[in-house]
């Protein structure tokens, strides 16, 4: 048991038989307290760091998602699927069947698609036109598997994109054309227009079919039109 000191003298002694106790040390005390928001702000930070990371080209591609190569978003694709070429080799669009499918826009992904008939109801050919532009994730590893069982048939074509595949019918019934740009993926894609059996209530081919030899030329230079507009 720890005893008062005594005075003596006016000075005050420890007991002889008392041990000498250390004061215990202080706890270190932080250097500047942080108000609580600045914790929680800070939690929050590092909560959403691999969120941010993957999902602010989502939110903001213009300023930090993929290059787009300068492609941009359209209103109408067909205002810039002229298929010139195709018209000249098919025929001229028949008046009033430049069909847009509304432009579906989103931050990941817009769609655009455009169907136009081409020449007469006995030869006429129907030219579907898509336009795919990716503004967050990469299509590359999807490109030719998006082809399937097509790609079996298909010519690859140099110099036009990233990547670029053209296929024709063996019994001109059909071709098209397929192209990976960057963020960017087009096609045409040509099929024959259809006659209507009235008898069985069905469509049926027409029996007059249009010679599609060389139309892979014409396909591609109606697809580099179309890439040349889309950035425009």
């Amino acid at each position: 048991m720890i005893t008062e000191p005594e005075l003596v003298g006016g000075t005050a002694f420890p007991a002889a038989e008392s041990p000498r106790i250390e004061p215990a040390p202080e706890p270190p005390r932080p250097s500047r307290p942080r108000p609580p928001w600045l914790w929680a702000l800070g939690g929050a930070v590092v909560a959403s760091a691999v969120w941010a990371g993957g999902l602010l080209a989502y939110e903001r591609p213009q300023d930090g998602g993929p290059d787009l190569g300068g492609y941009r978003t359209v209103e109408n694709l067909c205002d810039k699927a002229e298929l010139k070429a195709l018209q000249v080799e098919l025929g001229k669009k028949t008046p009033d069947t430049d069909v847009p499918t509304p432009t579906r826009t989103h931050p990941a992904l817009d769609r655009a698609r455009c169907t136009v008939v081409l020449g007469s109801d006995e030869t006429g050919f129907t030219a579907e036109v898509g336009y795919d532009l990716h503004k967050v994730t990469d299509p590359g590893p999807e490109f030719e598997p998006r082809l399937g069982e097509m790609m079996a048939d298909t010519e690859p074509v140099e110099g036009l994109g990233e990547r670029a595949y053209v296929h024709r019918d063996k019994d001109d019934s059909g071709a098209w054309i397929s192209v990976l740009d960057g963020q960017a993926q087009l096609d045409i894609w040509l099929t024959p227009e259809m006659d209507w059996d009235v008898d069985t209530n069905q469509a049926v081919p027409a029996e007059r079919k249009t010679d599609l030899s060389g139309i892979e030329a014409v396909l591609i230079q109606d697809m580099k039109a179309l890439m040349a507009a889309l950035k425009a």
